[in-house]
């Protein structure tokens, strides 16, 4: 009779057969999904079952029977430390197996196994996203109060009174003109109006002409009236 001898044969030694889940197994763990055939992916529930109830015990001893299934010890330091995170809250059917079809070569059935994540887990990874929008939040609503207040938040306010108007940039550019570049300006003013006396300096003024004396009468004088 067959007692005490659980789990399939699949048609190999038993070195061979533990060889290979061995590798699976730390397969498994490490890259949290792989690709097999149904037959041993079934079985394969079996091996990871019991390596997260070794990692959710978490003593010395624990850790010490999984290192003698698992190939590699960063996987095993891995597992022992999100186990609890991980698992924690469930007991039992850590693993999910996903028909796929059937392998092109030989058609035989083709699964994926992959780890379960509980939804604990999930509802942790909500929160802390949430916790990270909530200053994003805070800064839109104060936006909103300020535009239905109508005040102006003082950074804004602050940036309009730095850019200067166009009437406000043209009178500060007149302003600020160097006075090297007004000299040249004021000088040749003065030298129009130094060219402008000379000119009627050179022209003369006509004489006034001479008031006409009374001109003597020609005539004879009239001879006394006998």
């Amino acid at each position: 009779m067959r007692h005490r001898k659980a789990g399939l044969k699949l048609n190999r030694t038993q070195s061979h057969r533990n060889a290979m889940f061995r590798n699976m197994v730390t397969s498994l763990f490490k890259y949290d999904r792989i690709r097999t055939t149904g037959a041993k992916a079934k079985e394969l529930r079996r091996w990871a079952d019991h390596l997260v109830t070794l990692a959710k015990r978490g003593d010395l001893h624990a850790r010490r029977q999984a290192l003698a299934i698992v190939r590699e010890k960063d996987v095993v330091h891995k597992l022992f430390e999100n186990a609890a995170d991980r698992f924690g809250a469930v007991s039992g059917g850590y693993t999910r197996v996903i028909k796929l079809g059937r392998r092109p070569g030989d058609a035989a059935p083709v699964a994926l196994v992959e780890l379960v994540v509980s939804q604990d887990t999930k509802k942790k990874k909500t929160k802390k996203k949430k916790t990270k929008s909530e200053p994003a939040a805070k800064k839109a609503a104060v936006d909103k109060k300020a535009a239905d207040t109508g005040q102006e938040e003082p950074k804004k306010a602050a940036k309009e009174k730095a850019v200067p108007s166009e009437d406000e940039a043209a009178v500060e550019s007149r302003e600020t003109v160097p006075e090297e570049a007004k000299a040249p300006v004021e000088d040749e003013s003065a030298k129009e109006e130094e060219k402008a006396e000379k000119k009627t300096k050179a022209v003369p003024e006509e004489a006034d002409a001479p008031e006409e004396e009374d001109a003597p009468d020609t005539k004879k004088p009239a001879k006394d009236e006998e």
